[in-house]
């Protein structure tokens, strides 16, 4: 009979008709402990001592050391003793037992994990846990480091772990930072979601804590080096920083041949070759941010639980044909032109503040150009002057604001381009197919082999170690270790502009019109059947720019 009912309840454990059951049978359940009836055990609790009626079925239920002491030699004694938990915490675990509901302070947080060690009750533990983490300022990082070493939460242990990840900027340049061992900070510093502007920064706190006791910690310097994105660093950076300290010099090397020997990488045995998840633009909940039009430019942020697009704010732009790039939670529109006159003004909108900085000039005036980021440095490559298609870069940063560098091979307007493995690649334009690859270690650009079409204003995104185009021409796949090209599903799209994005270990196709609803859509590519998936429509067929945010960052004042 048993068997037979375990059964009908599996079977009828979705319905609703056995859901209002359950919770009926639970409530009468917990009315009969609020008024102390049909009561089969009392517990005799010290400091101070205290009688805690329950009922022994519940509470076996519950937890496995309920069950053990009940099926023990003294677990039939209607009044069993507990030592070593105080009454008032032992009574809030027993409340749990049976509402599944704990009442916890700042003040009673370090007892109650430590008893609900005791009584194995895994699911109030975890509840604490996410407690203590979330009133962390109250309670302090360090009492937390105390209790986990105290208790051997392993639960405790990796949401301290994620909490110092999510806040590693901060962490490492506490003084209890230069007093983590080094399995702890290995742990820390190969997670992908790294909360770091740049891997820059990972290296620094290394240097710092590896400095603080140099002697003891010179043979432990390596693990923790190999734990960095090395082949994002550039390759000044891994000579001048790297290739001096003790014990990583065989690191350095593989780095820089990953990054100079492109067809030698199968060969290179790297721990990570890949840039992290996350990074200062992109850490935490992500968003899209898509702009729409040029003119007075509408910003729409994508709503991923409800699937669709909601305005963020409106910008006030009298021009056209800039350029834009995300850069420190600012959105820098460079270049462009109205009338017959073409600029080189750059402008900084901050996204949170939504306020107008102006910014050092371009060397050059240029319209219909491309901008991209690497390495924290802002390239504006290419475009068009007014009177003639240009080949010339320049190459932006504070300390310097814009200088020149090598030319384009072939002078190009209104290409596309990405960033990936450390170089720059810029592809198509108007009756283009050719594309090039620019090494900012030696300066130099270099022919890459031929899309499979021309590409005009192409949305570009690099994405799995690949580089996806695509535009109402037609979609194109670009793999950089074997420098071909392939054709991949077409975006059953028809006019409008379309730009791409990686976001969430996925690319994303934004713009366009849906031929098949007639809208303007946004689409994923699902790599494992090769095809496009829609998903919701947008209020404007032609997307000029998009970027993927924290969703921290946006404020709607």
């Amino acid at each position: 009979m048993a068997t037979s009912s375990s059964q009908t309840l599996a079977l009828q454990r979705n319905s609703s008709e056995q859901n209002r059951f359950m919770e009926k049978l639970m409530t009468k359940i917990f009315s009969f402990y609020d008024e102390q009836s049909l009561i089969d055990v009392t517990f005799k609790v010290s400091n101070p001592t205290a009688l805690v009626p329950a009922h022994r079925l519940i509470l076996a239920a519950a937890s496995p050391y309920f069950e053990n002491l009940f099926n023990g030699n003294q677990g039939t004694n209607p009044i069993l003793e507990i030592h070593d938990i105080d009454s008032d915490i032992f009574e809030r675990l027993i409340t749990f037992c049976y509402t599944g509901e704990v009442s916890i302070t700042v003040n009673n947080v370090a007892a109650m994990i430590n008893a609900t060690i005791v009584l194995q009750l895994d699911d109030a533990k975890n509840r604490i846990v996410d407690y203590l983490l979330t009133h962390i300022d109250e309670y302090t990082l360090q009492a937390a480091y105390a209790l986990e070493r105290k208790t051997k939460c392993e639960v405790l242990k990796q949401k301290i772990i994620e909490y110092e990840t999510q806040n590693f900027m901060e962490i490492s340049r506490s003084d209890d930072f230069l007093n983590f061992d080094v399995e702890k900070l290995q742990r820390i510093l190969v997670s992908d979601n790294l909360n770091i502007t740049r891997e820059e920064d990972a290296f620094d706190a290394i240097q710092r804590w590896y400095n603080y006791d140099v002697p003891a910690r010179q043979e432990q310097l390596p693990l923790l080096i190999a734990c960095l994105r090395l082949t994002q660093f550039n390759v000044d950076f891994l000579m001048t920083h790297m290739q001096p300290l003790p014990g990583c010099e065989l690191l350095v090397f593989k780095a820089l041949s990953w990054i100079g020997l492109p067809t030698a990488r199968p060969k290179i045995n790297m721990r990570f070759t890949e840039p992290r998840l996350v990074s200062a633009t992109n850490c935490g909940e992500k968003t899209i941010l898509a702009i729409f039009s040029q003119l007075d430019p509408k910003l729409l942020q994508y709503n991923k639980t409800e699937d669709k697009w909601q305005e963020y704010a409106s910008i006030k732009i009298d021009y056209r044909e800039y350029r834009i790039i995300l850069k420190d939670g600012s959105l820098l529109f460079i270049g462009g032109y109205k009338g017959v006159a073409t600029y080189n003004i750059v402008r900084s909108w901050n996204i949170r503040n939504k306020t107008w900085q102006n910014l050092s000039a371009m060397n050059q005036a240029r319209r219909a150009h491309c901008v991209v980021e690497l390495n924290g440095k802002i390239y504006a490559i290419g475009g068009y002057d007014g009177y003639n298609v240009l080949s010339s870069v320049e190459r932006y940063t504070t300390s310097d604001g814009w200088t020149f560098v090598t030319s384009l091979i072939v002078g190009r307007s209104y290409a596309g381009a990405a960033t990936l493995n450390g170089k720059i690649y810029i592809m198509g334009g108007y009756d283009l197919k050719s594309v090039e690859c620019y090494n900012p270690d030696s300066n130099t650009w270099t022919s890459c082999a031929d899309m499979t079409k021309s590409h005009v204003l192409p949305g570009v995104a690099a994405h799995k170690g690949h580089i996806y185009v695509l535009s109402l021409n037609g979609a194109d796949r670009y793999d950089p270790q074997l420098d071909t090209w392939s054709q991949i599903f077409s975006l059953e799209v028809g006019p409008g502009l379309m730009a791409c994005v990686s976001l969430d270990n996925k690319l994303w196709a934004i713009g366009g019109k849906s031929k098949s609803a007639g809208k303007s859509c946004v689409s994923v590519f699902d790599e494992e059947n090769f095809c496009w998936v829609e998903r919701c429509s947008l209020p404007e067929s032609d997307v000029y720019n998009c970027f993927f945010v924290p969703e921290s960052l946006l404020s709607w004042m």
